[in-house]
């Protein structure tokens, strides 16, 4: 594929569809210095964009936690995103939501002189895993964590807080893996670099407490699915000895859909009944 600044296709910027390769944003921007973006991933099936109107309001609470504000409205934001696919004559395609301080009279750690730009991007992708959706992924453990609430806000979908993730997965990727297990701060198990996790023991499932990493919502979507079965979901914290006790396991995301993993360093898991059945029972879904 080409590189994703040499493409043709139409981007919405600033309240207007422009061409792609325009789609540029100066060396200054205060983003591109302190971090200070947000952004969603959101999939598009059959034409409809799958919780579309969560994502938008999820951004929106992003960027109050990374203290700016956007400056459209969500149903602004829902009417960009289906001109961006219009446009590309998508309707199953990746859409990428996002929101960061431009350049302005700001130059340093304060910004608050400058204006907030938004644009909503999208792309033609298919499995995040390649063959592990089939196969079950293979996971390294990184040795980054995910930081305390105190000293990051953890639940906001910010960019910096992926610097650690880029790192972590680049490390996997050297050892032939598809990605890497983080712990948190405390070192309970966390989640993947762009995924939650899930483990299956005794025909329950069980996954970490989002209280220091994102609350996906393709996370919440699976464990609403479960429970509509009669699986028993117990979200607690779960330490790093007891992933030997583990029969099944998955990854959740927009990006990750529902992916077995077959290993995570060196135990391995089975791509067990249940993850099959959650997993067709997601694909589904997302294309009713």
């Amino acid at each position: 594929m080409a590189a994703y600044d040499d493409r043709d296709g139409k981007i919405w910027l600033d309240g207007k569809l422009v061409d792609w390769r325009s789609a540029n944003v100066h060396l200054l921007t205060h983003a591109l210095h302190y971090a200070s973006s947000v952004f969603e991933g959101e999939r598009c099936y059959n034409g409809k964009i799958f919780k579309s109107r969560q994502h938008s309001e999820r951004l929106h609470y992003s960027a109050k936690c990374l203290d700016f504000e956007i400056p459209y409205s969500v149903d602004e934001l829902e009417a960009a995103k289906y001109a961006m696919l219009e446009a590309n004559g998508w309707t199953d395609a990746y859409v990428r939501a996002f929101a960061w301080r431009g350049a302005g009279e700001d130059m340093g750690v304060s910004s608050r002189r400058n204006p907030v730009r938004v644009a909503v991007a999208g792309w033609e992708w298919g499995n995040y895993y390649g063959d592990a959706k089939m196969k079950g992924a293979k996971l390294d453990i990184s040795k980054w964590r995910r930081p305390d609430p105190q000293t990051a806000p953890s639940h906001a979908k910010a960019a910096g807080l992926y610097m650690i993730c880029t790192m972590a997965k680049h490390a996997a990727e050297a050892k032939g893996c598809s990605d890497a297990m983080m712990f948190d701060y405390r070192g309970y198990v966390a989640e993947a670099t762009g995924a939650n996790i899930f483990f299956v023991k005794n025909g329950e499932v069980h996954t970490p407490t989002p209280d220091c990493f994102l609350n996906g919502i393709t996370r919440q979507t699976v464990i609403g699915m479960l429970k509509e079965k009669g699986v028993n979901v117990i979200e607690r914290h779960i330490m790093p000895d007891e992933l030997e006790g583990f029969e099944q396991c998955w990854l959740t995301g927009t990006a990750a859909e529902v992916t077995p993993v077959g290993q995570i360093g060196d135990y391995t898991f089975e791509v067990g009944a249940l993850t099959r059945d959650i997993s067709e029972s997601y694909e589904k879904l997302v294309r009713s």
